[in-house]
């Protein structure tokens, strides 16, 4: 991926191999400043999760509260993460697969009675209360994708008036990662495969479902992935280095609320007026990708494209969008009740051995950056997510979430220009770029040979 930059915004390159053919498509988005850097207000921090040891095969999947983290009535604007050893080199994904990291927002009491005196401060929705509640969250795709927001908004933490009374604010982290040095299935221990860890319980020694056969409940910590006959290597100590941007909140800032979207979602629409806030959303966050056969392919394309539909609590403006795939991740679209596209994610491959671009893993995910007031979910309107996979081969345990910052106001300036031509063109970039991803996934696949480049280093 490269960024070139010019006036009035960034037009971005990217250059995308899937399933073994190269796509390049062009994108202008408004380049967003640097929050308060024109008067030295922004901030920003470089942090160590406590150290995790990881021999090969082994499973570190561990939470860790009271984390450090900015603390006070702050603006969140970004939180960059990568995997490191103890001399603080990053660790490539073929060593250490970053499964996943999660950052969650908790309050706890002044004087706890126990470790577990303490409630999360779950984002804004839509997933049932145990599911999907964190503030922050990707995976192997980490090193290259965008997080931060742009001006004039921001993730707002730490406010007074709704911390309850006697606690205080504290953050949790949670990573989930697999050594992957010496395995037997490179690809089948990242997508955690129930007979490659020899696993027939869940943690809590609750049995397998009938049918499960991988994902999240067969690679819990302190399992392990089968390694060839003989294979031997050391222990290693890591450490999750992560950087937060940030600034003091104040009245020119824009609050955002957080949403994060899952295609595994069972949410029907309510009947009836009356119903509405009363519905639930079930979200298994993961699920399992067949191999087409001949019986299945249709006009020679091999892809699984899956779908639901659903609403957010409260409508507004889209202010940044991604999606989070695993390995054999096509991209994701997030689409309005008629039709048009709201955001495209597309999965970055990586191309090379180094940390940050190693082929055959997802090392990036495209975002979507609006022009401010160009696109906007209205109140009680249906959308569909839509996450694709390649099924040139199974896969278990893969994850279809989209991330969303929607924000209820505009800037006063962009409020009194929303009728100008600027928006609506921003606007209509973000549909042409849904278009041409599409075109070039079904071209891609079509010319695609025997084997599956896109990935195919995992399988070794």
């Amino acid at each position: 991926m490269r960024l070139y930059r010019g006036s009035g915004g960034m037009t971005m390159l990217l250059l995308q191999k899937i399933v073994g053919v190269s796509v390049v498509i062009w994108v202008t988005v408004m380049e967003p400043r640097a929050a308060g850097s024109a008067n030295g207000k922004l901030k920003s921090a470089t942090f160590l999760s406590p150290k995790f040891v990881l021999g090969p095969g082994s499973v570190e999947d561990k939470y860790y509260f009271d984390i450090d983290f900015p603390r006070g009535h702050v603006a969140l604007k970004s939180f960059d993460a990568e995997v490191v050893d103890e001399d603080g080199i990053p660790v490539p994904l073929h060593q250490t697969y970053l499964h996943h990291w999660v950052v969650a927002r908790y309050h706890a009491p002044l004087h706890p009675q126990s470790e577990d005196d303490y409630e999360f401060a779950r984002n804004s929705g839509i997933c049932q209360r145990h599911s999907l509640g964190q503030y922050y969250g990707l995976g192997s795709e980490t090193r290259k994708t965008a997080t931060f927001v742009p001006d004039p908004y921001g993730i707002e933490v730490g406010n007074p008036a709704d911390l309850p009374a006697g606690q205080e604010e504290k953050w949790m982290l949670n990573v989930h990662a697999i050594d992957t040095r010496g395995v037997e299935d490179r690809l089948g221990c990242t997508e955690c495969r129930c007979d490659l860890y020899n696993v027939t319980q869940d943690a809590y020694g609750r049995p397998l479902r009938p049918g499960y056969t991988g994902g999240l409940y067969c690679c819990y910590d302190q399992t392990r992935c089968r390694l060839r006959p003989g294979f031997r290597g050391p222990r290693r100590s890591l450490y999750l280095r992560y950087t937060v941007a940030w600034f003091d909140w104040d009245a020119s800032i824009l609050p955002v609320d957080i949403y994060i979207l899952d295609v595994t979602d069972t949410w029907t629409a309510p009947r009836n007026s009356s119903e509405q806030g009363a519905e639930e959303h079930h979200c298994r966050v993961e699920y399992d990708v067949e191999s087409c056969n001949q019986a299945t392919k249709v006009d020679d394309l091999c892809i699984d494209s899956k779908r639901t539909s659903l609403a957010l609590p409260t409508g507004g403006y889209v202010v940044y969008g991604v999606a989070h795939q695993h390995s054999g991740g096509l991209g994701s679209n997030l689409y309005g009740e008629d039709g048009r596209i709201v955001c495209s994610s597309v999965s970055v491959y990586g191309t090379g051995k180094e940390a940050g671009n190693e082929a055959g893993y997802i090392v990036g995910m495209s975002t979507c950056y609006p022009q401010p007031g160009s696109v906007k979910i209205n109140d009680g309107e249906i959308l569909v997510l839509e996450s694709n996979y390649s099924k040139s081969q199974n896969h278990t345990g893969v994850m279809g979430l989209f991330y969303l910052l929607v924000a209820r106001d505009l800037p006063s300036s962009v409020q009194m220009q929303r009728n100008m031509a600027l928006p609506r063109f921003g606007g209509a970039i973000l549909t042409f770029l849904g278009v041409v991803i599409a075109i070039a996934v079904g071209i891609s696949l079509k010319r695609r040979k025997q084997r599956e480049e896109g990935y195919e280093s995992l399988m070794t």
